[in-house]
């Protein structure tokens, strides 16, 4: 269990916003991204609004609610910000991730603080720094799966190891292109591959193959810049991808589109026809179904690819792409799309911009920047199946462009048990089998209907349960470090427990999605 914050929020804030100016991260979107997830801990705290706009200089009682609103996806997954310089391997995202989590236990101590706000800070901590850790592969995988995977992964892959000597490519111009390592066989120095997987170029230092000029001799023999770690692989971003709980027919689709997309850019590399194939992807699931874990995925999966110049995800839903005035909403959609812009911008609930004049002003934005942007950028819209099938229908501009649909099915109980255990893990938490046992048996009476939340259902119940701990532990001075980590059956009974002060919540009952934690990325063991 964590050990409630000395620092205030102020101060964690502050710390984050140093982390931020040492990974040359935008110091005031980081703030923002700490603000909110600070308001999404502490919103089920009476009156933590007003610690909160004290501390953050947001006085108006509606900026809390914005704040939480946008911050609640993150309880459960890495930040934007965190998750971009997880995928670029950056050195100071650990130093970031422990910035996160800090002003997560900061901000328990908002308001009132009661045992929701304990268990929100643990898991939201916990997420941040979960993202540090890629997870392991899974011990065992359907065989049939297994080898479907690898054969669509290894058809494409073969086509980077042709020698292509014995072909006449005289007639063709490759000086335009930009290929290190040549074509095996023809020309040293050129050879096909995705743009992604080579290194990017470090500021300061000339390009890879670059003639260091004489001139400044002084300056050639200044040691060189420490060069930034390489992005991740595709192999390793498949790795995570296969190690997601469930989703066996979305991973083969994911498979199937890197299959497709890699043999695309290896005929464009080597000057064949190849058909200009859409990346845009419709998500189609009820929520809790990993939909943003694998949103993030993709975009480092495009990256890889050499499809994408960033690979980031900006999770975006209607109130941040919809303004309140006609016009303004064309500006406002836009400068959301120049944010993801190199990556991936995943719309939650993409129908609710059908059905008003706002909404079509967005999409019409969206259409434009697709266009304007379709090198260097994938939409991701995302909501339950009917609906979207009806949004995507009822707009001719995005029905050209969207031309793959991935449905997440619902995870079983044998699932949601591991989700449930791998959450627990994640927050230095321990389930004994009575923990599990009363886990089933809530899940035996729960509806199944499309309002279920599936991996986010696990959540709920682990953050009620990381509260009612923290309550049963109230009078004891010194727990011991069992005592700290060990859940019991009782934690998880519904209802508030004895003499323990009720819950102020202001969360609705559909949650943005979210990921990472609440979709976990590995299965136990």
């Amino acid at each position: 269990m964590t050990e409630p914050s000395t620092r205030t929020l102020a101060d964690a804030l502050d710390a984050l916003r140093n982390a931020a100016e040492a990974a040359s991260l935008e110091q005031q979107a980081a703030v923002r991204e700490g603000e909110a997830l600070a308001a999404a801990v502490a919103e089920s705290a009476e009156q933590a609004y007003l610690d909160w706009g004290e501390q953050t200089g947001h006085p108006d009682p509606q900026a809390f609610f914005d704040a939480a609103h946008r911050g609640r996806r993150w309880r459960a997954a890495p930040t934007a910000l965190l998750g971009q310089l997880v995928l670029n391997r950056s050195p100071q995202a650990a130093n970031y991730a422990e910035g996160l989590a800090e002003v997560c236990r900061a901000a328990q101590t908002l308001g009132e603080p009661n045992p929701r706000t304990v268990g929100n800070a643990a898991v939201a901590a916990a997420a941040q720094l979960a993202a540090l850790t890629p997870p392991p592969m899974p011990a065992t995988t359907r065989p049939e799966v297994a080898a479907m995977l690898r054969a669509l992964n290894q058809s494409s892959r073969d086509l980077s190891s042709l020698d292509l000597s014995s072909l006449d490519l005289s007639s063709l111009d490759l000086s335009s292109l930009d290929l290190p390592g040549g074509l095996p066989g023809i020309t040293p120095g050129l050879r096909p591959g995705p743009a992604g997987l080579q290194p990017e170029p470090v500021e300061g230092q000339p390009p890879p193959g670059a003639a260091t000029s004489s001139a400044h001799p002084a300056e050639a023999q200044q040691p060189a810049t420490k060069p930034e770690p390489k992005p991740k692989t595709l192999d390793e971003l498949l790795a995570e991808l296969d190690a997601l709980v469930g989703l066996t027919a979305v991973k083969a689709e994911i498979h199937r589109q890197v299959a497709v997309l890699r043999v695309e850019t290896l005929r464009s590399k080597a000057g064949l026809k190849s058909p200009t194939i859409t990346r845009h992807l419709v998500f189609v699931g009820n929520p809790g179904t990993g939909k943003t874990t694998v949103a993030r995925l993709v975009g480092g999966i495009y990256r890889a690819l050499g499809l994408l110049s960033k690979g980031q995800l900006i999770e975006v839903d209607r109130s941040e792409l919809v303004a309140g005035y006609l016009g303004q909403t064309a500006i406002k959609t836009a400068e959301v799309v120049a944010s993801a812009a190199g990556g991936v911008l995943f719309v939650d609930e993409a129908y609710s911009l059908a059905g008003d004049q706002y909404g079509q002003e967005s999409v019409d934005t969206l259409v434009k920047e697709m266009e304007d942007r379709r090198d260097d950028l994938v939409l991701i819209v995302a909501g339950y199946p009917d609906p979207m099938a009806i949004f995507i229908a009822q707009n001719p501009g995005l029905a050209s462009r969207f031309r793959t649909t991935i449905e997440f099915d619902d995870y079983t109980d044998e699932e949601l048990v591991r989700i449930l255990q791998q959450m627990a893990q994640a927050a230095d938490y321990d389930l004994d089998d009575g923990c599990v046992v009363r886990f089933e048996a809530i899940l035996a009476t729960t509806p199944r209907g499309p309002m279920f939340g599936n991996a986010r259902f696990a959540r709920n119940l682990l953050e009620a349960a990381i509260g009612k701990h923290a309550w049963r532990l109230r009078d004891i001075d010194e727990p011991t470090v069992e005592q700290l980590r060990k859940l019991i059956a009782d934690d998880f009974d519904e209802g508030e427990t004895e003499n323990e002060p009720p819950v102020m919540s202001h969360e609705p009952a559909a949650e943005d999605e979210s990921a990472k934690l609440e979709e976990p990325t590995s299965e136990p063991g």
